[in-house]
């Protein structure tokens, strides 16, 4: 990989970090807002889940909007969005009004779609041999979300008196404003409307390999479940009577464990193959599900919401490098864009579910749904995994 596309894959991976951090601060403060002030308790975490919504809805149109106008422009577009967001939330709070901080988490949702292809862009400024590794280098700059993300969610509650939660949403607003910035010294060229004209496959054909069907099934599980176990996880820690303090502790160590993988989950694609890892991280989201299951105190939920975090990068670096290996150059911005939608497609219904199962139900039911899609997903991949092994066999003759 050239010094300039390394210099592109750092910027990137910057501007991932504070994107995390953004989703890390409104992890560890939305589901408690909302519950704060929705009359009905069960739709705490409805916000999220409109946020995770509006993600979905718009993930399509982000993405062509960048094939259209190149990368640098969706994502200033996404940050401009972000700013907005921020600032309708900081006046809902202001104002105690639940559904007005709902709206604002749908813009925040809509920037958030454009923050899932900064990966895909670090994929177009490496070559195939270094792909796997940029692809979780950006990913790796997470590891600052887990810092900063939950010192800005504690630290910023005596901003504003006692008004608890507006100083997160003044740091949102902040770090959609750094970001902006940042995003001016990118330089990726958009695809030429030359190569786009290209004659290339029918989305449906591509959907239908069964690399595919694996990668979309990685990332949609992992990422899915992950939502669902996490965004509950500040409600049912309060339920405990474990302190907010010990409840941001907990989401850094699941940040840390998200990111800090990234460090090496490339290097590991390369020397034991992406299946492999891809299994490796759902064999650690059984284990966050049956640590979850065993109790609830503090060491309970941190060292599970690490295994979680791991398993998740383990699944969605994994997939998302299966991903590349379906498409060529001029197929990828539809499908890219099919795959983020139906990955955030289920991760808004499973954010909407959390609340309402741990309302009705409780944290233990919310983690025995959550194991037999992990399990599937396992199976899947050593499916493919057999299958490749099969077809590489020589057939013999007479």
């Amino acid at each position: 990989m050239t010094t300039s596309a390394r210099s592109q894959v750092a910027l990137l991976a910057l501007c991932q970090a504070l994107a995390m951090t953004t989703n890390t601060v409104l992890i560890t403060t939305a589901a408690l807002i909302g519950y704060a002030l929705a009359t009905d308790k069960a739709l705490a975490t409805l916000p999220l889940a409109v946020r995770q919504i509006a993600t979905m809805a718009t993930t399509v149109p982000a993405s062509l909007l960048m094939q259209r106008f190149g990368r640098r422009s969706g994502f200033l577009v996404g940050t401009l969005v972000g700013v907005i967001g921020a600032g309708i939330a900081i006046y809902s709070l202001a104002i105690a009004h639940f559904w007005l901080f709902t709206i604002a988490m749908g813009f925040l949702g809509v920037a958030n779609s454009f923050v899932g292809y900064y990966r895909f862009a670090a994929a177009d400024v490496a070559d195939e041999a270094w792909r796997s590794q940029a692809i979780s280098w950006v990913i790796a700059g997470g590891i600052i979300a887990a810092v900063l993300g939950p010192w800005l969610a504690t630290g910023s509650q005596g901003w504003f008196n006692s008004e608890l939660y507006i100083g997160a949403m003044v740091a949102v607003l902040a770090l959609q404003v750094v970001t902006s910035v940042l995003l001016l010294g990118l330089h990726i060229p958009p695809v030429s409307n030359h190569h786009q004209a290209l004659d290339t496959r029918p989305l449906g054909q591509i959907m239908r390999q069964p690399r595919f069907l694996v990668a979309a099934l990685g990332s949609t599980v992992s990422y899915g479940i992950m939502v669902f176990v996490m965004t509950t996880t500040p409600l049912a820690m309060a339920a405990e009577q474990h302190s907010f303090g010990q409840t941001a502790s907990v989401i850094q160590w699941h940040v840390f464990g998200m990111f800090a993988p990234s460090l090496v989950t490339g290097w590991l694609i390369q020397r034991l193959g992406v299946l492999s890892i891809i299994q490796a991280g759902a064999v650690m989201a059984l284990g966050c599900m049956g640590l979850n299951l065993a109790g609830t105190s503090f060491w309970h939920f941190a060292i599970a919401l690490l295994l979680l975090g791991i398993g998740w990068n383990f699944m969605y670096v994994g997939s998302t490098t299966l991903l590349t290996e379906t498409h060529t150059p001029t197929e990828k911005g539809k499908v890219q864009a099919a795959h983020d939608f139906v990955v955030f497609s289920f991760v808004a219904l499973m954010t909407l579910l959390s609340g309402r199962v741990f309302d009705r139900f409780d944290w233990m039911v919310l983690n025995q749904i959550s194991w037999p899609l992990v399990l599937a997903t396992f199976v899947a991949v050593l499916w493919l995994q057999q299958s490749q092994i099969r077809n590489r066999r020589p057939r013999r003759v007479g």
